[in-house]
């Protein structure tokens, strides 16, 4: 699972109640691998009470001394950063930034790591990152507390989740006729309708395309091409009665 692999690391942090509320959002996200990276306080009881009922993120909680252990087996780590750096780094929006984490964390570990709350991450962190991710928030007052941007990050990174799932289950639900039965389909299709006299024998041409655009555009699955074909038999039932 994407999200079982996705360590949301929050480095430094200096007030336990950040913690207890960056674990809130990521629990509401479906996130429960947290990283601390030398945390400036304990995980204490503001944390929990600012966690909400997300206590059991708080609890399997890994604290490790440097980013280096916290980004340890990962592939990919992509790191925050609310400022431009003298040194330019690869940058992602928070979309991309969803869509990657969870293509990458389908088979491996995968960070996304968040700073200080004053200061954000150093350029030497960031440069542990393989891409930098900055939320476009407004320019005249972009102040987002590190709850905020978890959230925020973890909602773009579960958008991309279950889009994912959806299309997975489409594909696993979703036969579709091959070339040669849409053909037959067609030529079903125009000798009902020419019986009935809504095609023309002599020019069929003209309504054939335009109901092959139709049925091409709509892309019909097996059962429902099925139940177009028992249509059509069913006319062609009708017409040989009344004939």
């Amino acid at each position: 699972m994407a999200l079982e692999n996705i360590r949301i690391v929050l480095v430094n942090t200096s007030h336990s109640g950040n913690i207890g509320s960056a674990a809130r959002a990521m629990k509401t996200m479906g996130f429960s691998n947290l990283y601390l990276v030398d945390p400036a306080c304990e995980i204490d009881s503001h944390a929990s009470a600012l966690a909400a009922g997300a206590t059991d993120v708080l609890g399997q909680a890994q604290v490790v001394d440097t980013l280096e252990q916290a980004l340890e087996g990962c592939v990919l780590a992509i790191g925050t950063s609310a400022r431009s750096r003298t040194l330019s780094w690869p940058m992602v929006d928070p979309r991309q930034c969803g869509e990657k984490l969870v293509k990458e964390g389908e088979s491996s570990p995968v960070a996304l790591v968040f700073g200080r709350e004053n200061s954000g991450l150093t350029n030497e962190e960031l440069q542990l990152c393989n891409f930098h991710v900055c939320i476009p928030a407004n320019p005249d007052y972009s102040s987002l507390n590190l709850a905020m941007a978890v959230q925020t990050l973890c909602y773009e990174t579960r958008m991309q989740f279950l889009d994912t799932q959806e299309q997975a289950v489409e594909q696993d639900d979703n036969e579709y006729p091959t070339n040669e039965q849409m053909q037959r389909f067609y030529e079903h299709l125009q000798s009902t309708f020419s019986n009935t006299g809504f095609i023309i024998k002599q020019h069929p041409g003209q309504v054939m395309t335009k109901l092959k655009r139709l049925f091409n555009r709509a892309r019909p699955e097996q059962q429902e091409l099925n139940i177009l074909r028992g249509m059509l038999t069913s006319v062609d039932k009708q017409q040989n009665n009344q004939d």
